[in-house]
């Protein structure tokens, strides 16, 4: 094909695939299903409409503001299909980033999921003057509303069919031509700190991006996938429309955010791509689960765990196991771990995908023990997503993987790690450039390389510290220390100038209630559960021990149990749980300046936060790694 595009791979694929699956989407417990044929007379539907009713143009920009569904790719092929740009925005975004958003990138018709979304544009109305259209998909709640930008979905494609029947030439001779060099759409980086960059990324990125990954790992036509995270994140856009147009995967959408899990364990797809906090928060449940598991069943799991454990080892260590060992490990899989992973969702996973960040070495041994194929992917936005990827039987807990085929890396005299692929981003939204003009791009992260090609991702550049006598320490390694925990959820480490290290941490809700329920601590909700003494010289007790494996440079002297978790609503954390370091420092720079004085508690002002218990451990003699 001369020209391949993302509608022109949809075309091509329903040509040849017109009555096979392409997507699902469960609506009030019930599955349905939609053909690649379906999909492309929708997608075409809608075309003719932005075309003819709202003078849609090449170059121009639509925003959608939705969770995934069916609507969202038919929208954004559409609007390729003319030429024009999609740019993604988290649903949870607050009024305020949407009003950045939608100016930065000019959109002129937004696509909204629901009554709660066009609520959110028309109350910042007056802030959004270059928003013409406003597109709902969700009829509930929007009987009343006669405001004049407001569309429904479903009349639009029902005018898309008879604008066809009158305008047939419309298909094989449409408006513009679109090219592979062509943008396709701005994907807004995460942001940890400043203001997030548009980033313009055309056909030829994304299917470059894909097809790189695909040269890794076989995926094969009618595998499921599990579509759960924002399209606004790239790498759901590589794995859940890309990858798809170019494989025919089967793309399943989960009924409501808060059914993923269920939804999962209903659907058991072939591949899943995740961030951390996900894979953390599946391990943190079944530990809690097994917690509460009868006698026999915890006797049986821990039996063959040792077992699941040694063959863990001996994959990601690539060290031998003997026969023994391997044969009791069979025989635990058919016992129990395939029943786990049924349990869980994976039964069927082929590749389960970590991105985002790093996911803790302890993370990788228990998915691995129990037969599940979990990869670290590194990338970013700038690079259309994933540019290293583990491969099969070469996974290496602590890697970030190989760099694909079509990648090129190196580590620069700062330590920062540097890519150049044919997936590169040229330009950010204003033209500013990407790259350093011979093509290498840094996605601001420290790392090496070792001789084999496997890249270790250390930290971030911005957020080394450097400690009061000089000492070099990365905050993600002692982080994610920290989170390998079952009851941390989260942790924030500082530093920078300082004597010594502190943290601030969340509890992990689940785990920290059932021990409090099993010592009998009467309480109503995460707050007063972390206020809880018995819970504070608990974690106490973790946390002293997760450090004796550190360096005593590096081990966090004091921390704090915060009143209430990080959450995505209030800024601390990105839409990908990714913690916004520089936010969280400025909003509890009281919290943090106090765990350097000799101060008990401390109030960062609000009621919800009051008197936060400044724990201080032990110092112990240097452990020597």
């Amino acid at each position: 094909m001369d020209h391949k595009t993302l509608p022109t791979l949809l075309a091509e694929r329903s040509a040849n695939h017109e009555q096979e699956v392409a997507l699902r989407q469960k609506q009030l417990g019930i599955w349905h299903e939609v053909t690649w044929g379906e999909y492309s007379k929708k997608v075409n539907q809608l075309s003719i409409v932005l075309s003819e009713y709202f003078d849609f143009y090449k170059g121009e920009r639509l925003a959608i503001i939705a969770d995934n569904r069916q609507e969202w790719v038919y929208t954004q092929l559409a609007a390729q299909s003319l030429g024009g740009i999609t740019v993604g925005i988290y649903p949870e975004s607050l009024p305020e980033q949407i009003v950045f958003y939608l100016n930065d990138c000019k959109a002129r018709i937004v696509l909204v999921d629901n009554q709660e979304q066009v609520d959110k544009l028309l109350g910042i109305e007056e802030q959004i003057p270059l928003v013409e259209q406003i597109i709902f998909c969700n009829k509930q709640g929007m009987r009343h509303y006669k405001h004049p930008k407001l569309v429904d979905f479903e009349d639009l494609l029902s005018d898309g069919i008879l604008l066809l029947r009158d305008k047939a030439k419309f298909l094989v001779d449409p408006p513009e031509e679109v090219l592979e060099n062509d943008p396709a759409i701005i994907a807004y980086s995460a942001a940890t700190s400043g203001m997030p960059k548009g980033v313009i990324l055309t056909h030829a990125n994304l299917i470059d991006a894909a097809e790189g990954l695909l040269t890794i790992d076989n995926v094969k036509t009618k595998e499921d996938y599990f579509s759960f995270l924002p399209f606004a994140w790239i790498h759901e856009q590589i794995l859940g429309i890309v990858t798809p147009l170019i494989k025919g995967m089967v793309v399943n959408f989960p009924e409501r955010p808060h059914t993923v899990l269920g939804d999962l364990r209903e659907i058991g797809p072939h591949t899943l791509l995740a961030p951390p906090r996900v894979y953390q928060s599946i391990m943190s449940s079944f530990t809690n689960r097994i917690e509460g598991a009868s006698k026999f069943k915890k006797t049986i799991y821990n039996f063959f765990k040792k077992f699941g454990d040694k063959a863990a080892h001996a994959e990601l260590n690539k060290e031998p196991i003997n026969f023994v060992d391997k044969a009791m490990y069979v025989l635990g899989d058919i016992i129990v771990f395939s029943a786990i992973r049924d349990h869980l969702g994976l039964a069927r996973v082929k590749r389960a995908y970590v991105a985002g960040a790093a996911l803790h070495p302890e993370a990788f041994y228990f998915y691995h023990s129990i037969g599940v194929n979990l990869k670290q992917t590194y990338g970013g936005t700038e690079v259309a997503g994933i540019a290293f990827v583990q491969r099969d039987k070469d996974v290496r807990a602590g890697s970030s993987g190989k760099a694909l085929p079509n990648t090129l890396a190196k580590i620069g005299e700062d330590g920062a790690v540097y890519i150049k692929n044919s997936a590169v981003a040229t330009n950010y939204i204003g033209g500013e450039s990407t790259h350093d003009g011979d093509g290498w791009i840094s996605l601001g992260d420290c790392g090496h390389l070792e001789d084999d090609g496997h890249l270790y991702v250390l930290d971030r550049l911005e957020d080394i510290i450097i400690a009061e006598n000089g000492q070099v320490i990365y905050p993600r390694l002692i982080e994610n220390k920290l989170k390998s925990n079952p009851y941390i959820l989260e942790a924030v480490c500082f530093g920078q100038n300082k004597p010594y290290v502190t943290a601030m941490i969340n509890m992990n809700w689940n785990s920290m209630g059932r021990w409090a329920d099993k010592q009998r601590i009467a309480y109503t909700d995460y707050g007063e559960l972390a206020k809880n003494n018995q819970v504070i010289e608990f974690l106490e007790q973790q946390v002293s021990l997760l450090m004796k494996d550190l360096p005593s440079f590096a081990r966090v002297e004091k921390f704090t149990l915060l009143h209430r978790p990080f959450s995505t609503e209030e800024g601390e954390l990105t839409r990908t749980y990714k913690i916004r370091r520089n936010f969280i420092e400025d909003r509890y720079r009281v919290l943090i300046d106090g765990m350097y004085t000799e101060r008990e508690s401390i109030s960062v002002g609000s009621s919800e936060m009051d008197n936060v218990r400044v724990v201080q451990l032990n110092r112990e003699q240097e452990v020597t790694l």
